[in-house]
């Protein structure tokens, strides 16, 4: 029997997680996929989906990026001898030259790292983060008015053609 390549399925793959967030509250300019140092009990409640990381962001710390502010909580039935710690700092992997360009865009040009989306590649756990700059309100409202408006014009067009 030929087995299935390209599927993603066969090995638990997709998206893990989604900052939905992220792109109403920045622009983001540039995205880098990293890699990301976790824990085994980390890696079981990730398979079950429970992340959260609405308010996250990466810090630079001694030459390196580290993930801030993410919520992972233990499973129950995961590990009775580990303590958990659901909100700890996390290790984000890079190559240096990707933590040079990144740490110069933030001391330098005032960017923020924001992580973007969370992923299965492999079987191995991959971080989308974002080199993106803060909204102004009116931009945020800008995007709103433009959502109202694609919504309302789909609504039209639906009532005009009643075979769809």
């Amino acid at each position: 029997m030929a087995k299935n390549k390209g599927k993603s399925s066969d090995k638990g793959g997709g998206t893990i997680a989604l900052n939905k967030r992220a792109r109403y509250e920045y622009h983001i300019d540039r995205r880098f996929e990293c890699g990301i140092a976790l824990q085994g009990w980390e890696v079981k409640s990730l398979r079950a989906g429970r992340i959260n990381f609405g308010d996250s962001y990466a810090i630079i710390k001694n030459r390196e990026i580290y993930l801030f502010g993410t919520s992972i909580p233990a499973l129950i039935s995961a590990s009775t001898h580990v303590l958990a710690d659901d909100r700890r700092t996390r290790k984000l992997l890079l190559n240096r030259r990707e933590i040079d360009e990144l740490i110069g865009a933030v001391e330098r040009k005032g960017y923020t790292l924001i992580p973007t989306a969370l992923y299965w590649k492999g079987n191995k756990v991959k971080l989308e983060i974002g080199l993106a700059r803060g909204k102004k309100d009116h931009d945020k409202r800008e995007v709103e008015k433009q959502r109202d408006w694609n919504r309302e014009k789909q609504r039209i067009l639906r009532a005009g053609n009643p075979t769809a």
